[in-house]
């Protein structure tokens, strides 16, 4: 083999090696920012409306711990646009070493934070102002870590990798409800004194891995490509409000379902489902995590889904069952049966993380490299202050003001009608425009796009 054969082996190797290493700090660093996420949303629905809000009755307590959960949602956009902004002028590695940092440091201060009964009304305020730091680091973390998986991939394999990113949210999540599953099994004195501490110290550890391993990656071909041509956006922001405010705003729809389904199941579904009596919030906890189980195991298979068919067909595939199984899993967690509730919210499941994993690099194709931080971002936390942050305290305020679960079916199902038309809109624009194609880029094509698109892709959405 020649030195020229050799070198270019080498550098193929160094390539792969770096793609795997990409896609492993996406879902090492996605999982512990979702694990951080999702344990306050659960602390919301167990144990946040009794130890800061204890003035209130339950429900209305209950409700103002969703308003508390929503707050991070609000922060989530501005997140976005701060890091997408980071990100696409510097780099994609030192916005997402930023948001572990922030995002361990605040869960692990709510974990240390003094209540209502230590020092009044000072404690909510600071939990809010805790929680809105959160968002901020959440809204910067998904964004990134998606670009860096997709960006590191293989040509034509950006969904796939971008997929590890999302594998984040079932971990984390995972591993959250799993904590709180042991913490709850102590007596309720214990638990609202000292025990619903401990998941949210937990945090300090998790970033501590997270961050080796982040630590560890190289920068992005393709912002080393943007960077080293002096072609980096000047203000990312305002490059996407001039050229792609329409892929935004689909995104945005497209987005709904993947990022609230969630927050349905388990954080309203579990204050529903306790503070009616239909179960422990032992049993529900336990339920909640054989859902977890299912969607970890089964959404990489969205991506590869995706990366088969066409896109269309395949979200179609991915999105159409669920307009039945999310009414049938209220309905069987109505029942109060343990055996019925675990199977309804197992199948519910199915659908919408397989989705989820495709969205990704749906989005990601959908906006050029010099933008794409900023864009992707702006389009999933947007969707997620409108619909995830809102999901629980708009089901607790139907539920409240209706008295049946049915208002919040109909929400749910609603949800779903969004993300369908906003996703099969998203995939008609990107096709016709070819956005994200562009042959610099790590994404290639697939089979939704025609490989003639790919040479003029890009040209249209960067003048």
């Amino acid at each position: 083999m020649s030195t020229l054969q050799e070198t270019e082996a080498g550098a193929v190797q160094f390539r792969q090696k770096m793609a795997r290493k990409a896609g492993l700090a996406s879902f090492a660093g996605t999982t512990v920012e979702w694990y951080d996420f999702y344990a306050y949303g659960t602390a919301s629905a167990l144990v946040f409306g009794k130890i800061f809000f204890p003035a209130q009755d339950q429900a209305v307590g209950t409700l103002a711990a969703f308003a508390t959960f929503w707050v991070g949602f609000l922060a989530r956009p501005l997140g976005g646009i701060i890091f997408g902004h980071i990100g696409d002028k510097l780099g994609r590695k030192k916005a997402l070493v930023t948001t572990l940092l922030m995002m361990g440091i605040c869960t692990t201060a709510v974990g240390l934070l003094p209540t209502y009964a230590q020092i009044g009304g000072w404690a909510a305020v600071i939990l809010v102002a805790l929680r809105l730091i959160q968002g901020i680091a959440m809204g910067g973390e998904w964004g990134g870590a998606v670009v860096l998986a997709a960006e590191h991939a293989p040509k034509g394999k950006g969904i796939l990798y971008g997929a590890f990113a999302q594998q984040g949210s079932p971990m984390g999540n995972l591993l959250s409800t799993l904590v709180w599953l042991a913490v709850a099994q102590l007596p309720d004195d214990a638990f609202t004194t000292w025990g619903w501490r401990i998941p949210f110290l937990l945090s300090a550890v998790l970033v501590g891995i997270g961050l080796f391993v982040r630590l560890s990656i190289e920068e992005s071909p393709a912002m080393r490509t943007l960077m080293e041509t002096k072609t980096v956006a000047k203000a990312p922001l305002r490059e996407v409000l001039r050229h792609s405010k329409g892929i935004v705003a689909l995104g945005i729809g497209a987005c709904v379902i993947a990022v609230s389904a969630t927050y349905f199941k388990g954080t309203f579904a579990l204050a529903w489902a306790v503070d009616e009596g239909l179960f422990t919030r032992t049993s529900f906890l336990s339920i909640v995590t054989i859902s977890l189980v299912v969607q970890f195991l089964v959404q990489p298979f969205g991506a590869v889904v995706a990366s088969k068919l066409t896109l269309r067909k395949a979200v179609l595939l991915m999105l159409v069952p669920e307009l039945l199984v999310l009414p049938m899993m209220f309905t069987m967690i109505g029942t109060g049966d343990y055996m019925l509730a675990a199977i309804g919210m197992a199948i519910a499941t199915i659908p919408h993380s397989m989705y989820y994993a495709a969205l990704a690099g749906i989005l990601a194709k959908s906006f050029p490299p010099n933008i794409r931080y900023t864009g992707i971002s702006l389009s999933y936390q947007l969707s997620s202050t409108v619909f995830a942050g809102t999901a629980p305290m708009m089901g607790q305020y139907l539920l409240n003001a209706t008295g049946s679960i049915l208002a919040v079916i109909v929400l749910a199902i609603v949800h779903v009608v969004i993300t369908i038309a906003s996703v099969l809109g998203l995939l008609a624009r990107s096709r016709n425009l070819g956005a994200g194609y562009g042959t610099a880029d790590s994404f290639g094509t697939d089979s939704d796009q025609a490989p003639a698109v790919e040479a003029a892709a890009e040209p249209s959405l960067q003048r």
